[in-house]
């Protein structure tokens, strides 16, 4: 069977877009043709030319859009609604590496510009495609959890993308300060006129990292109830919050350890006479499988049990451009659509403003989609 094949654009060529996007594109060449290529760094787009010497290269996004293309990958470091949101104006489906957005309103413009164009919008969350993730959401009793417990520590990146070809090349500085001060207005916009350290958390923490924890939880408990507890220290170097899933709690840690070169992301669910864990590796590492530990015994007894499942060594990245593919060539909404992605967004807002004026928020991804 001949599956079509989608022109395909990318506007950002950077460090994960080198790492895994476009080697795993040219790995899925029966699915994609990746024609257009979009950098403002002259030598992120020459390491990406080579790679696909037969896509044209463009240093603005608006230029890319020009090109006739059915999917655009949206991959840079700020703001992703102007591009996202333009490409489904034009009627061309959308992959939009996390976070979706910047603010609630950001992405409402984006899912509205989606049902606009009639097009796909998917958001970038690549361990909802964890193959171990995936035999987790089909084992785990959500009923029977009563603690969750999600841990990440976050060490230096170097380590893991220093055996990597890679072409990293700096933008105008001019360029560069007018694009950080877009940044800094888009989160005023987003959270108001709280501390800097909240802020900071806001846009470097929980929109750039914990996103993925927020997601990974919502896809295996559904939404939360509600946030119970917020809290941020240092300045910032860590973050907790705890969220209720009916008679659940999910305790979730996010700490910083600039002096351990070794990442490490842990899910743990915790029922009366069973536990599940999944230890995800870094997530620059290809192929590098996640670990899924089941335990289970009898109450009363010393007797139990310990397995160690290695369910695949399939890249998560690669299997999401799978799931982008299917879901714009079945016409249907990806697994982790633009509601999605915002239900996380207004997730962030919540534990930002939770941390600021110590109060719960009842039902915290409650959003209007559209």
């Amino acid at each position: 069977m001949t599956l079509p094949r989608l022109r395909t654009g990318v506007v950002g060529c950077g460090l994960i877009a080198q790492v895994m996007h476009l080697p795993h594109l040219g790995e899925l060449r029966d699915r994609f043709e990746v024609a257009a290529l979009c950098d403002l760094s002259e030598e992120a787009r020459r390491f990406a030319s080579a790679m696909y010497p037969e896509a044209r290269t463009f240093t603005r996004w608006e230029d890319l859009l020009e090109e006739r293309l059915d999917v655009v990958l949206v991959l840079i470091a700020g703001s992703h609604a102007p591009a996202a949101v333009a490409a489904a104006e034009a009627g061309v489906h959308v992959f939009v590496e996390k976070p979706m957005c910047l603010s609630l309103a950001e992405g409402r413009e984006i899912v509205a510009a989606a049902e606009k164009g009639g097009v796909r919008v998917m958001v970038g969350y690549m361990k909802r495609y964890d193959p171990a993730y995936e035999e987790l959401v089909r084992i785990l009793d959500r009923a029977s959890i009563r603690l969750a417990r999600v841990t990440t520590l976050e060490s230096p990146l170097e380590p893991y993308v220093a055996h990597y070809p890679l072409g990293r090349g700096a933008i105008d500085s001019t360029l560069a300060a007018e694009l950080a001060a877009d940044d800094v207005r888009r989160v005023d916009a987003a959270v108001g006129d709280l501390s800097q350290v909240i802020r900071k958390t806001y846009r470097e923490i929980l929109l750039d990292s914990m996103i993925h924890e927020l997601n990974a939880v919502r896809g295996l408990l559904g939404e939360p109830d509600e946030l119970l507890f917020a809290d941020i220290w240092g300045e910032p170097t860590g973050v907790t919050a705890t969220l209720r899933f009916g008679e659940t709690e999910c305790v979730l840690s996010w700490v910083d350890l600039p002096g351990i070169a070794r990442y490490e992301q842990e899910l743990a669910f915790y029922a009366p006479s069973s536990r599940a864990t999944l230890t995800f590796p870094s997530p620059f590492l290809r192929n590098m499988p996640t670990r899924l530990v089941l335990e289970g015994g009898e109450r009363g007894l010393s007797s139990s049990w310990r397995t160690e499942h290695t369910a695949s060594y399939e890249e998560a990245f690669k299997r999401e451009l799978y799931e982008l593919h299917a879901a714009i060539t079945e016409e249907r909404e990806p697994r982790t659509s633009a509601a999605d992605g915002l239900r996380d967004v207004a997730l962030c807002g919540a534990i930002a403003a939770a941390a600021h004026d110590g109060r719960p928020r009842p039902r915290p991804t409650e959003i209007e989609v559209v």
